[in-house]
């Protein structure tokens, strides 16, 4: 198995720490608002993937978080005259609903900024010990000239990445050093501390979260394309700055989301939810369109690229539902052994293609090859079993959830029982009409040996 490591900035061998163990982390939303469907791409993209390496036989504990402290919840929560930590947990909990919806279940153990302060408490004092830390009136900050791999992770010399930086105080060592604990400010939550009451800055929440429940060194850390820098590179400096040795393995990023070819902004009214994305097109489309699509590419989300998506995660349902039909219905004898062979080699291409990279487009087009060849099968009942578990094996390394019943209004009944009279009389020109009303309501009718089947579309 082969994956990108943005660290080396090349395609390599994955070998975790442990064999057949992974250890893993992916930054989480901060709660202030509802997740956006950007959030949808990162941690669908993260779940294939983990799913990928359980399919494969890894032990993955994989710990996300939810950043439940920060400046964006504390200006939320003062604008719209709530408590902070209400807002927080108010949209922790849309966020988990949104995830069960996509059906994101494989993040082993959920973690809050929240209650981990003493542990990040305990980081800041160790860089202090080690004259890495410095306070001054309104922080206690990181000294990035300190530590000489400041950069690695985003390729960046230490000259290039201080003209990056937000936080100007005359006070600072460098300009581009980064605060770790924020004095209290009026108005603000605050937690008592040696540098007195304040909270944490944002890059000591991560790397205290993961070394509580991953150690000092793990194999693989992700996050969102733009979380590279200021995030990670802060990430890999606090805690190599303490131990003296690799904190991540592996560092996985995914590509940006585009909505018509823009960056997604309030500001250019184009800020799709969750919610509002699932209302408008489901969620297994949604999430046939980012677990189908390279997590490392650029998705472009548009109304033509939702079609498709729809489109194409109706062909695998539809080839489900029948498919267990026709198990049903299908005769007993052999195995047919030249198509079983036919759907092992697409089970070996699928393998091959997320072995290299998670490469999900390719490994997606051998699921559809199977798809194809199912539905084309009228064999023996025992080849079309074994060719359905291979395919719902596979669906679900991605993700997807079938309808195999749909429950048929009984006006759709009706109309299907009158164009079984018209067929039945060869009134083809009412047939069609009967069929074309159908259709309408969303239901597609298909004439088979042993009757009329109606499918939602």
């Amino acid at each position: 198995m082969k994956l990108f490591n943005t660290l080396t900035h090349k395609i390599q061998p994955f070998k975790p720490i442990e064999p057949k163990k992974i250890k893993m982390y992916v930054c989480g939303v901060t709660v202030y608002d509802y997740a956006h469907i950007g959030h949808a791409k990162s941690y669908i993209q993260f779940d294939v993937i983990v799913r990928y390496l359980r399919f494969r036989g890894f032990d993955v504990f994989y710990v996300q978080n939810f950043t439940d402290i920060d400046d964006k919840i504390i200006n939320r929560a003062n604008a719209e005259k709530r408590k902070w930590d209400e807002l927080a947990q108010y949209y922790e909990k849309t966020y988990l609903d949104d995830m069960k919806q996509l059906n994101v279940t494989s993040v082993s153990k959920l973690v809050k900024a929240t209650e981990h302060i003493t542990e990040m408490i305990d980081q800041i004092k160790r860089l202090q010990k080690k004259n890495i830390a410095y306070e001054i009136d309104d922080g206690v900050y990181f000294d990035v000239s300190k530590f000489s791999d400041y950069g690695k992770l985003s390729r960046q010399k230490l000259e290039e990445l201080q003209q990056h930086r937000v936080e100007p105080n005359p006070q600072k060592r460098n300009h581009g050093d980064f605060a770790l604990w924020k004095k209290y400010k009026p108005g603000e939550p605050f937690w008592n501390s040696p540098w007195g009451k304040g909270r944490p800055g944002w890059h000591i929440e991560c790397s205290a979260m993961g070394e509580k429940h991953l150690g000092t060194t793990y194999d693989i850390h992700g996050g969102g394309i733009d979380l590279i820098f200021p995030h990670h590179e802060a990430e890999i400096a606090q805690i190599e700055a303490i131990t003296n040795k690799p904190f991540v393995r592996y560092w996985m990023h995914n590509g940006f989301l585009l909505i018509n070819n823009e960056k997604m902004s309030k500001s250019l009214n184009n800020f799709i939810t969750i919610r509002d994305a699932l209302g408008k097109w489901g969620a297994m489309a949604v999430r046939f369109l980012f677990a189908t699509s390279h997590y490392r590419s650029p998705i472009n989300f548009t109304e033509t690229s939702m079609a498709s998506a729809k489109a194409g995660f109706e062909k695998l349902q539809n080839t489900a539902r029948d498919a267990q039909r026709r198990v049903h219905e299908l005769g007993s004898g052999k195995k047919d052994s030249l198509f079983i062979k036919k759907i092992r080699e697409q089970k070996k291409l699928f393998i091959q293609a997320m072995d290299n990279d998670f490469d999900a487009p390719r490994a997606s087009a051998a699921l559809f090859e199977i798809s194809r060849l199912i539905n084309s099968y009228k064999g023996t009942r025992q080849t079309l079993e074994e060719a359905l578990k291979t395919f719902m094996e596979m669906s679900d390394v991605l993700g997807f959830v079938f309808e195999t019943s749909v429950a048929v209004p009984k006006f759709i009944e009706d109309l299907v029982l009158k164009r079984d009279i018209a067929r039945k009389n060869k009134d083809w020109k009412r047939s069609d009409e009967l069929r074309r009303e159908i259709e309408e309501h969303g239901f597609n009718v298909d004439d088979t040996s042993s009757g009329t089947v109606v499918r939602k579309r």
